[in-house]
């Protein structure tokens, strides 16, 4: 019986166990750095699930740098000896979930540094991208409708304005499951909405005046009800944050 095609946020006990197979492959076969594996097709076959499955722990397996995958030639085992690899592989299917909180907490310790990159590293582009999701969220909050998303796509405009593609890379991975679970947590009032322009706003200038200081302190008292959340914060009336990130 085949498993059903998996997803990044699927099966993650079959996925671990399609990439526990793989290993055994690996080791059985004593495949080198730079050897091929079976196709897709003939590892569907063999571990009795389907290719969708096989590929989504490919992926998982690529994404770590244990496999390299390349388009008309297939998967190679990476340039990793094998003691490192069953090493490597041992820590990833020990790897939980990550839970919503560690999710924000990450977020949090990323984009305190992405927003001081932002002011030093920021372009005329940049900021034109940065204005853009400002308002779509602004049209939104002030129209009275969900502005989750766009909120989000304003952080993610911060990130790729530092100029730091692994930043960028780690805040896409993490956006889609803050915004699924947003709203299910009761993290933030909505009706923080309207302070949150005001909020951006002055993430935005600081950014845009080459302030990394100021942008970093302006995203600190954006993120107050997150640091409450996470660390269970005090803040004082002038919205300072009593915390040394």
């Amino acid at each position: 019986m085949k498993l059903e095609s998996l997803t990044i946020n699927g099966n993650r006990s079959a996925q671990n166990c399609i990439i526990d197979k793989i290993r055994e492959l690996i080791n059985y076969k004593n495949l080198e750095p730079g050897d091929k594996l079976p196709s897709e097709r003939m590892l569907s076959e063999k571990f009795e699930v389907s290719r969708s499955a096989v590929r989504e722990a490919i992926n998982r397996m690529e994404f770590y740098g244990l496999l390299k995958s390349i388009p008309q030639s297939g998967t190679f085992v990476a340039n990793i000896g094998v003691i490192a690899m069953n090493g490597m592989i041992d820590d990833i299917l020990r790897l939980d979930e990550p839970d919503f909180k560690s999710l924000v907490e990450t977020r949090i310790l990323l984009e305190l540094k992405t927003c001081r990159l932002a002011a030093l590293r920021r372009t005329e582009e940049d900021l034109i991208k940065m204005e853009e999701a400002l308002e779509a969220y602004s049209n939104k909050v002030i129209n009275g409708e969900d502005a989750v998303q766009e909120d989000l796509l304003f952080h993610l405009s911060i990130a790729r304005a530092s100029g730091n593609s692994t930043i960028n890379t780690f805040m896409l991975i993490i956006t889609p499951e803050i915004i699924t679970n947003f709203e299910r947590h009761h993290v933030c009032d909505k009706g923080l909405a309207q302070e949150g322009i005001q909020e951006h706003m002055a993430i935005f200038e600081a950014i845009k005046n080459q302030d990394p200081q100021l942008a970093k302190q302006k995203m600190k008292e954006h993120f107050k009800i997150l640091y409450q959340y996470c660390y269970n914060t005090q803040i004082n009336n002038n919205n300072k944050l009593k915390l040394n990130t």
